[in-house]
């Protein structure tokens, strides 16, 4: 069955989305995992007072060619909306489609993904723009080819996260192989622009940094979030700094998230949801199950996050449980 529909996407035929499905309708708690498969790099969004989850579908590069999303509206009932974005939408993809960053502008929902794992300048790849009228797509190719794909500053143009600073200006923090760029959208997310000094990339890398890059702005100060050790390994895990731009400097303050031995191992590669109008944070993330060996067997997982008085961030405690009913107001 997987192998038709791999066939059907690598051909460009549209692929029919299955039925939506529902998980977790009798639940108390959210558990961990949150919904049933292999996902890993969450992605999390707030749309329309909803929670939406754009995971990556964690399998072997070559089968990793489309992306699932989850919604709900109180972290526990989630609903599956199949195949929002697939090879058949993007044609230059061929594999390797991860690790997406989602944001709404104007009514339309942008989706960036990393794609084709480029290893030098002369392979096709990067980072890739699809959009829709619709949070559950499906979301089509927005350029024609990758908004980013060259390696600059020694970074892989994958891990890609986009941030909304207070001024409406948008920026593309993104990663891999051990440094971090930072890039300011065209307002039409078309393409970058050089900053004011003129440099249109701007390593922002911090100590220990690998991928993942996430970042937030809560009571005034910049939250710069990311990921450390090897995605395969027991030292995976999720650090962050604070500064006072969304350029830093960034100077490494603690870790956050890692593995807990007697419950899952690699922890890292997350997102942050906040909820509006409050001061309530949760941490989604991936982690492999303890009765797993496979590198791509990842779920998807849900945790509070608190702040001490000084803003900064508590260890997270990894759960079996998740989270509480949390609806929108």
């Amino acid at each position: 069955m997987y192998k038709k529909m791999l066939l059907k996407a690598m051909l460009g035929i549209t692929l029919a989305a299955p039925a939506v499905t529902t998980f977790a309708q009798d639940k108390k708690t959210s558990g961990n995992p949150v919904v049933e498969g292999w996902y890993a790099d969450p992605e999390a969004k707030i749309f329309n007072k909803q929670y939406w989850l754009y995971p990556t579908y964690s399998a072997k590069y070559d089968e990793q060619v489309y992306m699932d999303a989850f919604s709900s509206p109180d972290l526990i009932h989630w609903t599956k909306h199949p195949h929002i974005v697939d090879t058949s939408g993007v044609k230059w993809v061929r594999r390797a489609l991860w690790a997406p960053a989602v944001t709404e502008k104007d009514g339309k929902y942008y989706i960036f993904f990393g794609a084709n794992d480029i290893q030098n300048n002369n392979e096709k790849g990067g980072i890739g723009v699809a959009v829709s009228d619709n949070p559950a797509g499906p979301f089509k190719d927005y350029l024609g080819k990758p908004l980013v794909d060259q390696i600059i500053n020694k970074a892989q143009p994958i891990d890609q996260f986009v941030f909304k600073d207070d001024d409406g200006q948008y920026y593309m923090i993104y990663g891999g192989w051990g440094q971090c760029n930072i890039v300011k959208l065209k307002n039409d997310f078309t393409g970058v622009v050089p900053f004011d000094d003129g440099v249109t990339y701007k390593k922002i890398t911090p100590e220990g940094y690998v991928e993942g890059p996430v970042m937030f702005k809560r009571k005034g100060k910049y939250y710069f979030m990311w990921s450390e050790g090897g995605w395969t390994g027991p030292d995976y895990r999720v650090a962050y700094a604070v500064g006072d731009s969304p350029f830093g400097p960034f100077k490494r303050i603690a870790t956050v998230l890692k593995q807990d031995a007697s419950i899952a191992t690699g922890a890292g590669h997350h997102s942050v949801i906040n909820v509006p109008g409050t001061d309530e944070w949760y941490i989604v993330y991936h982690r492999r199950p303890l009765t797993e060996t496979d590198a791509n067997h990842r779920v998807m997982c849900i945790d509070k996050m608190y702040f001490d008085k000084d803003g900064t961030i508590k260890p997270v405690k990894i759960t079996n449980e998740g989270v509480t009913a949390r609806k929108i107001k």
